[in-house]
């Protein structure tokens, strides 16, 4: 199932019906088709920024090599949650400071965004239509940060978001490359259509793991809190 794309005005409505009390959380999560982790980010960025923290930045965020490292360093102490050291660095989602985890634990280098910005911004990379799902589901799965799926996935910003217009439009066959004739669905066997249909399936638990995943943290991070 396709995420739904939210509008500024969409996320207005969310924050402002809880602050009236009309709707619970678990109401407006099936009305307007989002995570309620996805509802708590837009509160916090609505009370610290307003209305403007609540827009979808066009640009990419610049993180020096130094903030990074910090960031990394003070969340592997245990004094902090990861979603405590996102507020702290001002980090647009706990997905960019995972990645930034990883990069660190893999002993890589972790750079300056602006040096990463322009290799990752003008060089694409072909890509298979297993790939490109992979790397859609993996964007709906950390809130849509196009900047942390294509630092991960090696592919650029540009490639990331077309690719995710395109499956929320119209799914997984919408990625598909249209250059070169490929089997179609009802030219295939019984057995290919059963491990097509396995694929899907697969793809899908993994999209429901990644997020359940993500509200478990989340959730014993706000009991924390309490």
């Amino acid at each position: 199932m396709s995420k739904r794309v939210h509008s500024l005005e969409d996320k207005i409505r969310i924050i402002k019906a809880l602050e009236e009390g009309s709707h619970s959380i678990s109401e407006l999560e099936s009305i307007y088709n989002v995570h309620k982790v996805s509802i708590y980010d837009w509160i916090y960025k609505y009370k610290k920024y307003g209305v403007d923290g609540l827009k979808e930045s066009s640009t990419w965020r610049r993180f020096s090599k130094e903030l990074k490292q910090d960031a990394v360093k003070d969340y592997l102490s245990g004094e902090y949650s990861i979603r405590e050291v996102t507020r702290k660095y001002e980090i647009p989602s706990t997905s960019t400071l995972r990645c930034w985890i990883k990069k660190y634990n893999s002993h890589r280098e972790l750079k300056d965004t602006s040096k990463e910005r322009t290799s990752s911004m003008t060089k694409g990379r072909k890509t298979t239509w297993d790939e490109r799902i992979q790397i859609v589901l993996d964007c709906l799965g950390n809130g849509k940060d196009y900047q942390v799926t294509s630092e991960t996935h090696n592919v650029s910003y540009q490639q990331v978001y077309q690719w995710v217009k395109k499956y929320e439009d119209g799914g997984e066959e919408a990625l598909k490359d249209k250059r070169g004739r490929k089997k179609e669905e009802v030219e295939l066997t019984s057995e290919e259509k059963m491990q097509l249909q396995m694929k899907k399936l697969e793809r899908e638990n993994e999209r429901l793991r990644a997020e359940n995943l993500f509200l478990k943290k989340l959730e014993e991070i706000e009991r924390r809190r309490k």
